[in-house]
């Protein structure tokens, strides 16, 4: 049953979850492991603490999220799907649901666009974004634009990327003889296909798209979908000069029923400040503001030069080890008590 949401601007519950993510205060921790694929986030969790036991919330929209802890550290790890706007939709409503800092680590997959074997992992210093332009003539390819647009780039966390990078060196398996980059630049596409130079039977116009990349960027080592987007909007979150803008709920029943797979009991952190995203966890306003860091490790499942392609055998085996690394990677970073949300009434506690 879907319900009438009164407020249009960040629909949200009557008892405070967000619209697409089905999330609330409580119910999401500081520190985040994002993916692509549930699996992916199911293989991750395997290495939570059994006890308290992790909570697990599904929402129609494609999200999928897991809290625990982690050798004692509150964790959260999220599915998100793929894509920029999936990506959107994950950032701005945890933020939402988070009192103090928010520090993200995406891992995913990538292709390849350097001489690397499949099962590399990219730790990336920056991403681009390589968007189609909708101004171009695809259908007869005369045009006064250019058919595609790049950006310039954007930083990952440099204490965060080498955190990520230090626990994977540490944590690879001797049976594992997989690289790992970290000197190199990543590439975020809106599209699989067009964006990424791939060829189909449109008309894209993308034939020079790798080529024209190269020239650009010496650096240049993967394509995938989702890192310039996290790594812009933990940019575009000003620390010194946020304008905190009251969210006031609707008087609503959930719109998106979460699906809560076990009985763990939901969070009661139904009296928080107002403006969450903004505040300590009694309430304070933190100075300096609350941060978002964020950073990435991107597997090599497709090998652009030589067009191989990673077994399932092999993906296994390395989401195992990194998902490993980022979880070792998280709780090591130092955060402190009061940049992170409060414990009691939460999922974790």
């Amino acid at each position: 049953m879907k319900d009438l949401i009164t407020d249009a601007n960040f629909p949200r519950t009557a008892d405070q979850r967000v619209y697409h993510l089905g999330i609330k205060a409580g119910e999401v921790a500081n520190r985040i492991v994002t993916v692509g694929s549930p699996s992916r986030a199911d293989r991750i969790a395997t290495y939570l603490d059994a006890s308290p036991k992790p909570f697990r919330l599904t929402t129609e929209r494609g999200f999928t999220t897991i809290t625990g802890r982690y050798k004692g550290v509150p964790l959260s790890i999220i599915s998100i799907g793929m894509g920029n706007s999936m990506v959107d939709f994950f950032i701005r409503e945890v933020r939402e649901c988070l009192n103090g800092d928010m520090v993200v680590v995406r891992l995913g997959s990538c292709g390849g666009l350097i001489d690397a074997q499949v099962g590399t992992v990219v730790v990336p210093k920056a991403s681009i974004a390589i968007n189609r332009n909708y101004d171009y003539d695809f259908a007869t390819g005369i045009s006064e634009e250019k058919p595609y647009r790049f950006s310039k780039p954007v930083c990952a966390d440099i204490e965060l990327r080498t955190a990520v990078a230090t626990a994977l060196h540490q944590h690879r398996p001797p049976s594992l003889q997989s690289g790992i980059i970290t000197d190199a630049l990543n590439a975020s596409t809106d599209s699989f296909y067009s964006s990424q130079g791939r060829q189909t039977s449109f008309p894209d116009h993308n034939e020079e798209i790798i080529p024209q990349l190269r020239a650009l960027h010496k650096d240049l080592a993967s394509f995938e979908m989702e890192t310039f987007h996290i790594l812009h909007l933990a940019a575009s979150w000003p620390v010194t000069s946020h304008i905190s803008q009251p969210v006031v709920p609707p008087l609503s029943n959930a719109a998106v029923p979460p699906a809560i797979t076990n009985d763990h009991h939901p969070s009661s952190q139904t009296e928080l400040p107002r403006e969450v995203a903004t505040s300590a966890k009694d309430g304070h306003t933190l100075v300096p503001k609350p941060r978002i860091r964020a950073a990435a490790a991107q597997i090599i499942f497709a090998a652009r030069n030589s067009r191989d392609f990673i077994t399932p055998e092999h993906v296994v085996r390395i989401e195992e080890w990194c998902g490993k690394s980022v979880l070792e990677a998280l709780i090591g970073l130092d955060i402190a008590p009061e940049r992170l949300h409060t414990d009691e009434g939460s999922v974790w506690a």
